[in-house]
């Protein structure tokens, strides 16, 4: 059984999963309207929406009537369902008229299953919406994916995949910190002809090479066989653009099948069928699904990615796409990349809670313009926050796809880190500790290259759902407990001195 669907959690430790922002105070947040993961799934009666399975709702597999119909991508859902023992809902018209029935089994694990022509920008966005209203909350409150493919075999491919993926081998066309992976190398967009390598046990060197490294970054996919492929830049739905201030070669597609495109026209076919993950985390509309020739389904189909993220705008203020980064590599080992995605988005809703009272739940119009005014707490201001960067992480809150089976293990391998967190519970009473590791006298991440980087809060999700939350030790480092984690605003520099705990005493609900 998993860990975390034992019904009793005696005194333990587990390690946690997490990143660091936050700046200011909040209040501890109670919890309410708690299910719990371990109670078994409500049978529903017909309509428009259906339940087709009493198992324990811990994963539950949201499809359209039209693609559950299809033969072929109802063997994609079947293959989930049985995997994961999942709970199977079916919507008519609108993936929102999934809401009453995911309110009812609150699983863990929301996996939403679409061909291509579902998967629109605003498909995106209403999952995002969606997965943030299973209680009263603001925040997300499951990890979610979107299975999709270049067809129905392709995705089959995603569903079938069970073994998790360590992350050794690391990619990127960008500037990365190699010293929190194990190996790997990553080709300036900025400089011509850099690049920086690191071998297995040795440390990064910085290298001059040739300034096209189209067949590098080609190379690096087909014979390196990358784990994780990592790229900023210019961008749109059909291709990367590898140079972003130099002229370089280009990533294109054409029927599902990825090739590079050197600056003297010479076409580099790209088949990678090694599992591997893809974080475009710097590009514009590399997550926008407009039509089977789309780049993402490309990476999906002959790239061999099991997972991505990816914008469906263009990005300018990068808060979404580039805290993946934080969360993710730059604390190696403690998240999958699901894990880390939520985080992430967490953090952004809870900085729109925090510095701009009110506007977590607010829209932005055609031009940009909030549906409510703008409050600008104190804390903002001394963060020197604005009005625009209240508009930027409403811009960024509904934009980011991730594309994958959301359950699907896939992490970096274990690295030091630049602090250790550590969770116990003994008979209600729960403790998060929180240490400096190495020395370290800060909690910013290591490498700053990106929009939008650092700061990002300290992020534990619980290994089961909670209820009626009351702080006994730690509530001046202002913690958020939820249902399903709990938040540490990131203290950025630490006193060495200090012991950072949070002791609380919280109820289960089964």
């Amino acid at each position: 059984m998993p860990f975390f669907l034992l019904p009793h959690f005696p005194k333990r430790e587990i390690e946690l999963a997490t990143n660091a922002e936050a700046r200011h105070s909040w209040p501890v947040k109670p919890v309410s309207r708690l299910l719990c993961w371990l109670r078994p799934a409500i049978l529903l009666g017909a309509g428009a929406l259906t339940v087709a399975t009493a198992h324990a709702a811990d994963y539950a597999i949201v499809v359209s009537r039209a693609t559950q119909a299809d033969r072929n991508w109802h063997r994609v859902v079947e293959v989930l369902r049985e995997k994961h023992q999942g709970a199977v809902i079916v919507f008519d018209a609108s993936v929102e008229e999934a809401l009453p029935r995911l309110c009812e089994l609150f699983p863990r694990y929301a996996c939403f299953v679409a061909r291509p022509g579902e998967v629109s920008r605003r498909f995106v966005a209403q999952v995002h919406r969606l997965t943030c209203k299973l209680n009263d909350d603001p925040y997300p409150d499951c990890f979610w994916g979107i299975l999709t493919g270049y067809d129905a075999a392709n995705a089959l491919r995603l569903a079938e995949h069970q073994e998790p993926l360590t992350v050794r081998k690391v990619v990127a066309g960008t500037e990365i910190p190699l010293d929190m992976c194990e190996e790997g190398q990553w080709y300036s967009e900025l400089d011509a002809g850099h690049w920086t390598r690191k071998e297995k046990g040795g440390e990064a060197k910085a290298l001059t090479g040739p300034v096209d490294t189209t067949e590098a970054l080609v190379k690096a996919l087909t014979e390196y066989q990358a784990d994780l492929f990592i790229a900023s830049g210019h961008a749109t739905e059909r291709d990367w653009q590898i140079g972003y201030r130099y002229r370089n070669g280009q990533f294109r597609c054409e029927n599902g099948v990825l090739y590079g495109l050197d600056t003297q026209g010479k076409r580099l076919p790209i088949y990678s069928p090694n599992p591997k993950l893809y974080l475009p985390i710097g590009n514009c509309l590399m997550g926008h699904i407009d039509s089977t020739n789309a780049m993402a389904l490309a990476f999906l189909n002959s790239g061999g990615v099991n997972q991505m993220v990816g914008y469906t705008v263009t990005t300018w203020y990068g808060y979404a796409g580039w805290g993946c980064l934080d969360y993710f590599v730059e604390q190696p080992g403690r998240y999958t990349l699901a894990e880390a995605f939520r985080a992430n988005q967490i953090a952004l809703i809870n900085r729109l809670q925090a510095y701009f009272p009110g506007l977590a739940s607010d829209e932005l119009d055609d031009k940009g313009q909030t549906q409510s005014p703008i409050r600008i707490a104190e804390a903002a201001r001394a963060a020197a926050l604005n009005a625009d960067d209240a508009r930027g992480l409403l811009y960024d809150r509904d934009t980011l796809a991730f594309y994958g089976d959301p359950a699907w293990a896939a992490r970096m391998a274990d690295r030091p880190k630049a602090w250790n967190q550590t969770l116990t519970e003994t008979n209600g009473t729960w403790t998060f500790n929180i240490s400096p590791n190495r020395g370290e006298r800060t909690f910013t991440p290591i490498n700053l290259n990106g929009s939008q980087r650092g700061g990002r809060p300290i992020i534990q999700f619980l290994p089961c759902r909670l209820k009626d939350a009351s702080v006994i030790d730690g509530a001046d480092l202002n913690p958020v407990i939820a249902d399903t984690f709990i938040l540490v605003p990131n203290p950025r520099k630490c006193d060495p001195t200090k012991h950072y705990r949070v002791v609380f005493r919280a109820k289960t609900r089964q």
